[in-house]
């Protein structure tokens, strides 16, 4: 018998049309997770770690509004209680944060540590010195073959030479040198789109660490975005088949942990939800779909 939430998953269900770098992300996580966030679209339970990365990226982006000589340290810490109380509004779910807290200390430490991060970001920047052309830029672009990559960039300066740079705030710690390159991958996806929308060639791309300090740059060249886009297409079509015979298997890492769907993910002993879009048998030799990996 078919349960109101089987119901309401059906009804919410769709076939994947695009790519963003989170989804594409996921994909390469754990294709199942993928699938529960996109196709089923499961809910998740609001963190208190990504909800102070939603503050603390509209701070800094708010925080421009403002003249270049008035964008002060002092200023941007101002900014956070109404910032918070504006994403609440815009997301009523997150009050269940703390809904526990009845004294608010714990309310009181977490807005105190988007400040000191909102702070930290003036020993990396100096946003007096900057005028961004772009702010939370929705970016979205169509390859020629036909798929389509989307993003929302946080900052995007032009110098008066024309040289584009893309900026990324992480409210996280730097990765370790061996991680480098998957915390690149966002930031070559967006230079990637950049790059076939307006046919120019990102001159640097920069995320900003607000957790540990840190500024990681990377000056790309056409061949590595060219290395992007294959993979990105192969990637593409690992989705369509999974999409298409409903196949979507479990990667399990130590990131499970962290899972909001251990509940409905087999390694877990749970069952996912009924498969709510029409599958076709798979082809003969596709034992490796959606098994596309990181490298």
């Amino acid at each position: 018998m078919e349960t109101r939430t089987d119901a309401v998953v059906a009804a919410a269900a769709a076939r994947p049309d695009s790519l963003s770098p989170s989804r594409a992300s996921d994909f390469m996580q754990c294709p199942l997770l993928y699938r529960f966030r996109v196709i089923d679209k499961l809910p998740e339970k609001p963190s208190e770690a990504a909800t102070r990365g939603t503050l603390v990226h509209a701070v800094l982006e708010r925080l421009f509004d403002a003249p270049a000589p008035e964008r002060t340290a002092p200023r941007a810490k101002s900014l956070v209680p109404g910032q918070w109380e504006r994403l609440r509004e815009a997301k009523p779910e997150l009050a269940e944060l703390f809904a526990d807290d009845s004294e608010g200390e714990r309310l009181a430490g977490w807005l105190a540590d988007a400040e000191r991060l909102v702070e930290r970001w003036f020993t990396l920047e100096d946003p007096t010195r900057l005028e961004p052309a772009e702010r939370e830029l929705f970016v979205q672009a169509e390859l020629d073959s036909g798929l389509k990559l989307r993003g929302i960039i946080d900052r995007v300066d032009v110098a008066p030479t024309g040289e584009v740079r893309i900026v990324d705030y992480k409210t996280g710690k730097a990765p370790r040198p061996e991680y480098a390159e998957g915390a690149l991958f966002q930031m070559k996806f967006y230079a990637l789109v950049v790059w076939r929308l307006k046919g120019v060639l990102p001159r640097r791309l920069q995320l900003v660490y607000l957790g540990s300090g840190d500024v990681i740059t990377y000056d790309p060249v056409p061949a590595d975005l060219e290395r992007v886009e294959r993979k990105l297409l192969a990637l593409w079509e690992a989705i369509v088949r999974a999409t298409e015979t409903g196949e979507w298997r479990p990667r399990p890492t130590k990131l499970c942990g962290w899972c909001d769907h251990q509940a409905v993910c087999p390694e877990f002993g749970g069952t996912p939800p009924p498969y709510p879009l029409p599958v076709r048998a798979p082809a003969s030799g596709g034992g490796e779909q959606g098994r596309m990996g990181p490298g």
